[in-house]
């Protein structure tokens, strides 16, 4: 079940890093501008957020299985029609539904976790979910850089079909319905955004999604910022970048391996400042390699310090993750939307900041990082003074 579940959940790296090598090829086809082109991105970005807050709390009423393989067949049929475009703007509406539709697997699979786990064990499944899709974004790239020059941009699209309709076979397969008529939540519009407000201002959950995300912000600050910091301020060539980065992944799923084995010896709230300790102990190191003398950066620090910073982010995300779900009081949909949400909002904010002084500067990326680390720093206290109340 977790497997069908962390293959859902993967859509979101896979439909985007196995498409980006093939940019300049869809600018080429229809004759339009870089940012027009780009607009393919962006516009499935923000109905992956929008998705998530539209099935997360339907699920709440409905049951997950059902939308779980409607989500599945929808992005199947989105990448179809992606593939099959004729203009640009029906590759963007196209990618719409596709965000949309992939919404489902990102915030059920955390629901579907939550109703079926109790206490350590759901940290444990979220540390082996976080695991497995860790594999994507280190696998994506090279799909991509495979498929396009056989296949160009279409059939990119054609092997995101494919992966749908696995993740369709997995999911009808292996995830039962988790959530049983009784325990499903009654009400209209005015209930669900009732239900929403209700878990957004717990105490308790509002502390562990702010620390899940601002660790992820300090993530993506790393993800926007690697391939200057990587290729324009220490020298490296693109074939070389994409190694360093593979590299830096694998902490990521490292950390998130040893992590699901932990979680029965040691408390999901001790990992967390464990995690949070170590990142903020990498950003420092990097503070003061930018800082150093020497005038560049060199590959072997530059690269301990990411290394540190991804072990520590695989560490402390999966258990803030698990925390914030059993906080959601019974509405473990609604509150994986408003996790998902700001999750990918705040990413949409992260990466513009780091490269405000250029792409010859770690500066910005250090000063977003730092301030998002200061602010999982104050979550991570309020996770330990506000402890859950029974529902």
């Amino acid at each position: 079940m977790l497997v069908a579940l962390a293959l859902s959940g993967a859509i979101g790296p896979f439909a985007t890093d196995t498409y980006l090598p093939a940019l300049p090829l869809i600018v080429d086809e229809f004759e339009v501008s870089a940012s027009t082109a780009q607009l393919t991105l962006t516009a499935f970005m923000v109905a992956l957020a929008v998705g998530q807050l539209v099935i997360g709390p339907l699920s709440d009423r409905l049951g997950r299985r059902g939308l779980l393989i409607a989500g599945s067949v929808g992005t199947m049929a989105a990448a179809v029609a992606c593939a099959l475009a004729p203009s640009i703007w029906v590759l963007v509406l196209a990618r719409v539904a596709q965000g949309f539709f992939g919404a489902a697997g990102i915030v059920l699979g955390k629901a579907i976790v939550v109703d079926v786990g109790r206490g350590p064990g759901v940290a444990k499944a979220f540390a082996t979910l976080m695991a497995i899709q860790s594999v994507a974004p280190v696998i994506a790239p090279l799909f991509g850089g495979a498929v396009v020059p056989f296949g160009g941009w279409r059939g990119v699209f054609w092997l995101l079909a494919a992966l749908s309709a696995v993740t369709l076979v997995g999911v009808i397969a292996a995830v039962p319905e988790s959530l049983p008529i009784g325990d499903r939540r009654g009400g209209g519009l005015r209930s669900t955004l009732a239900d929403m407000r209700a878990v957004a201002s717990y105490g308790p959950f509002a502390a562990r999604v702010t620390a899940f995300v601002f660790t992820f912000g300090v993530l993506f600050s790393y993800i926007s910022a690697s391939p200057f910091v990587y290729q324009d301020m220490v020298g490296l060539s693109p074939s070389a970048y994409a190694v360093a980065f593979t590299v830096n992944a694998l902490g990521i799923l490292a950390s998130s391996l040893a992590g699901a084995r932990l979680v029965g010896r040691f408390a999901p709230e001790k990992l967390l400042l464990t995690g949070m300790t170590g990142m903020v102990s990498a950003i420092v190191y990097l503070v003061v390699v930018a800082l150093s003398p020497a005038g560049t950066l060199a590959l072997a620090p530059v690269t301990v310090g990411f290394v540190l910073l991804t072990l520590s982010v695989g560490l402390a995300m999966p258990n803030a993750a698990a925390l914030s779900m059993q906080a959601t009081r019974g509405r473990s949909g609604s509150g994986s939307a408003l996790l998902g949400a700001a999750q990918f909002g705040l990413a949409a904010v992260v990466s513009p900041l780091t490269g405000l002084a250029g792409p010859h500067s770690a500066i910005p990326m250090l000063l977003v990082m730092g301030t998002c680390a200061a602010i999982v720093l104050g979550a991570v206290r309020g996770v330990f003074s506000l402890p859950l109340r029974a529902t």
